[in-house]
């Protein structure tokens, strides 16, 4: 690895460990995790002396390890001498009501930081092929959870990730792979646990309906229906448009029935119903396909007499191949045949994330960061009855990232930069989210007591994230009228 490559993934880590609390840098963890067995031996040895120390209580800040920890072993050699002279040791706590223990807290924030510290190291020995010292990583980092809260913070996260690199390593049972059934049931979750989905939806949703504006027959494209979520809230803003509302048609696209149920019929027949309710004029088609890449543009019956919008929330992504092998992916023959349909507008909803870099070990710190952001946020919501499912919903998202390699991983997720100058060498131009989709997104905020989340402007498109950080992102589109020997080119393929 090049200087400038490991300066740059120094500093990736420091912001890591920064991100989670801990006021130490990469560059230390290993003096740390030496200094620790040197303190552990010390405070073993001096037993008999620590009642000394606990005579005066003092607080320290448990996430400032060297100054703790000085001020501890100044006070260590005032009791009884030191076999070792030790710099600069991770700090202990000193508790109140006992004689000098570890500190639950302190213990569990040391093992945080050791298992962040693992991880990586973990993630470049996989990159390098040394997977035995991988897989011995693997046993202490599963060793160390034992220290560690993993029904929050780090913890949590860190166990996910240990169990990905597992499966990568030891090749057992590498695919989370779920029915569409189950996919349904955890995306359900996971849109009721946070604002993430309902953010895409609400704002999709106001930027079609004001492309629509003036059209009394639209069809709106979705890439992935799932159970429909995202479309009452349409056909009753549509219901309350001045004038009357549209005929509105439906394409679902979505994976074929495992049984002989027709799902995507069975949703279209509850829109249906709905749409009747407020009076709206709706047609529904459903296209099973598993992949995007299998959908032809004839399936979709598009008619010249139509406004057409194409809604695609964290799909696009699965069409890309990795930056080494762009000639593989499906998304410019996608994109391609969007454009032919000259759509009045694309939603585009995507993770604002950067998990399809050539280097596994770059994808893996940017995903553990990325997620450890995701799952905080997750955690200051309020708790739902299925907020387990919702987490598992994430988990297979980490699974594919760290496991899979190949037409395998799915979850290529690339930030906003990356897709406007995809989409418009593709020929797109941007459409402005205007200030009424700002608004309710911000209005959706409200709904959760949680303070962090914040919707943020960037060039057109909306970002949502949590506290500094975007994590999810939502443009528009419009595609640029193609020339004649483009439209036959199309036509051909």
């Amino acid at each position: 690895m090049d200087t400038l490559s490991t300066e740059t993934k120094t500093r990736e880590i420091d912001g890591l460990l920064a991100g989670v609390g801990y006021k130490v840098r990469s560059s230390e963890l290993r003096q740390v995790a030496q200094n620790l067995e040197r303190l552990e031996n010390v405070i073993v040895n001096s037993s008999s002396e620590l009642s000394e120390l606990t005579s005066e209580t003092v607080h320290y800040d448990p996430s400032d390890i060297g100054s703790w920890v000085d001020t501890l072993l100044s006070e260590f050699d005032q009791t009884a001498p030191l076999p070792y002279d030790f710099p600069h040791l991770p700090d202990l706590a000193a508790d109140q009501n006992q004689q000098l223990t570890l500190s639950t807290t302190t213990v569990e924030e040391d093992s945080g930081i050791r298992l962040v510290h693992m991880l990586i190291t973990c993630a470049d020995s996989v990159q390098r092929g040394d997977l035995p010292f991988a897989g011995s990583l693997i046993e202490n980092m599963q060793a160390l959870l034992a220290h560690v809260n993993t029904t929050c913070g780090i913890g949590k996260v860190a166990g996910y990730f240990i169990d990905a690199l597992s499966r990568r390593i030891f090749g057992q049972n590498v695919f989370l792979t779920s029915t569409p059934y189950e996919n349904d049931v955890l995306y359900h979750h996971y849109y009721e646990a946070c604002p993430y989905l309902k953010f895409a939806h609400f704002t999709a949703n106001q930027a079609i309906l004001e492309a629509f504006n003036g059209h009394d027959c639209v069809h709106v494209i979705d890439f992935n229906l799932m159970q429909g979520l995202q479309w009452p809230a349409l056909i009753q803003a549509l219901a309350l448009r001045p004038g009357g509302p549209p005929l509105l048609r439906l394409t679902g696209i979505g994976p074929p029935s495992p049984d002989d149920r027709d799902t995507l019929r069975e949703i279209g027949l509850r829109l249906a119903e709905l749409a009747r309710g407020v009076n709206v004029r709706f047609a529904f088609r459903g296209v099973a396909a598993w992949r995007l890449e299998d959908v032809k543009p004839w399936m979709l019956q598009v008619s010249p007499k139509e406004a057409v919008a194409v809604n695609s929330i964290m799909q696009l992504h699965r069409l890309l191949a990795s930056e080494s092998d762009p000639v593989n992916s499906g998304i410019s023959t996608v994109l391609g045949w969007i454009r032919s349909l000259n759509p009045k507008i694309m939603t585009v909803v995507e993770q604002e994330a950067n998990h399809n870099g050539g280097g596994f070990l770059d994808r893996f710190t940017e995903a553990l960061h990325y997620y450890s952001t995701v799952f905080d946020s997750l955690e200051a919501c309020p708790v739902e009855p299925g907020k387990a499912l919702a987490e598992m919903y994430l988990q297979r998202e980490i699974c594919n990232v760290v496991c899979c390699e190949g037409p395998a991983r799915v979850e290529r997720h690339e930030p906003l930069v990356k897709w406007r100058e995809r989409l418009g060498i593709a020929g797109f131009r941007p459409l402005h989210l205007g200030s009424n989709a700002f608004k309710q997104a911000s209005m959706l905020l409200t709904l959760f007591s949680a303070e962090g989340y914040c919707v943020e402007e960037n060039q057109g498109c909306l970002t949502l994230g949590w506290h500094s950080r975007p994590l999810i992102a939502a443009s528009a589109w419009q595609a640029v009228p193609l020339r004649d020997n483009e439209t036959l080119r199309i036509v051909l393929n």
